[in-house]
């Protein structure tokens, strides 16, 4: 298998679903021209063309909303933000508009829309860029929402979220654009959605994670989590976040009998929260001590690179959590 960039897997995935399906097109601010504003689509304009490849202006809320009405046509609509940060200026047209229009309509309109771009906390972009956005968009029924954390996962995963006949929210990060890794080179290659990756087997305690942290901090704790403490973790790539694949995770506690939950959100009402909610119950008699959960400090991200990795999960802070629940 070649080794690639993720942006360049993002690219592929593209680019094989527009030459599968002439339906697919790219829609958002500097795709076309400029390549995208973090290069995700460069050599598509020369490819596809500008009818395709399509520029707009700095209108989340138009141009998102044009791609609901797109999708509700037939065409199927690839939308890229600059940063998710920006699309609380376009949540009606998500929220209200493509997560509501195919039960709405009993089903006579789908709405087969990818929308994507960079989530999370990414370097330096202060608290307006920086905003976590999968808690808001994974509490909405009729929205999917993905997080790949490897350029495998975002080609296959991509692949399948614009052939899906429902809205997807695919949530990527400007610092994970340049990590690398081995991608299929299969046309054919999908990774299904709503399956999540058992990464690690281990007996000792269940780490769940999914996206950034997991290359970040969590692959490290890990390691040191083996080679340092003895611990010997099962870590789980969630992959998608609804649906959120309860059957893997509780499988995986019933084997381990403890549960970390690491995200870069915040801890009230986060993701990790809802993830909580999900499986404490059915887990409850499977568990010999409460599950962790690892997130970001109760602060706007702060624009000092030192405090805003400060405020962010760390290896440290995912050592204790697993020390804390294994009683070692």
């Amino acid at each position: 298998m070649p080794t690639m960039q993720f942006r360049q897997a993002l690219r592929d995935a593209m680019t094989e679903e527009m030459e599968r399906d002439e339906n697919v097109f790219l829609i958002g601010e500097e795709v076309a021209q400029y390549h995208g504003a973090y290069k995700v689509s460069e050599g598509m304009l020369e490819k596809f063309g500008p009818k395709r490849i399509i520029d707009t202006p700095i209108s989340e809320a138009g141009f998102a909303g044009l791609g609901v009405g797109a999708a509700c046509m037939g065409l199927r609509p690839i939308v890229e933000f600059m940063s998710w940060s920006f699309t609380w200026v376009c949540i009606d047209q998500i929220v209200n508009n493509a997560a509501n229009v195919r039960y709405m309509s009993g089903g006579q309109y789908k709405v087969p829309i990818v929308f994507r771009g960079g989530n999370g906390i990414a370097h330096q972009l202060g608290a307006t860029h920086s905003h976590r956005m999968e808690s808001v968009y994974a509490r909405i029924p009729g929205l999917i929402v993905v997080a790949p954390s490897t350029p495998a996962d975002a080609k296959g995963l991509l692949k399948s979220s614009i052939r899906c006949d429902d809205p997807v929210v695919f949530l990527e990060s400007e610092k994970m654009l340049n990590d690398t890794g081995e991608v299929p080179d299969d046309k054919d290659y999908t990774v299904p959605i709503g399956i999540a990756n058992v990464e690690r087997e281990g007996s000792d305690v269940t780490i769940l994670s999914y996206g950034r942290p997991l290359s970040r901090v969590v692959r490290p704790a890990v390691e040191a989590l083996t080679n340092d403490h003895n611990i010997d973790v099962e870590l789980i790539d969630l992959r998608t976040l609804r649906p959120l694949d309860c059957k893997a995770i509780l499988k995986s506690i019933q084997k381990t009998n403890r549960c970390v939950i690491v995200d870069e959100d915040w801890g009230y009402c986060g993701m990790g929260s809802g993830i909580m909610q999900k499986i404490q119950k059915p887990a409850f008699d499977y568990l010999d001590a409460p599950i962790e959960y690892v997130h970001s400090d109760e602060i706007p991200v702060p624009f000092n690179h030192y405090l805003e990795e400060a405020m962010m999960p760390s290896v440290e802070k995912i050592v204790d959590a697993v020390k804390e629940v294994t009683y070692r």
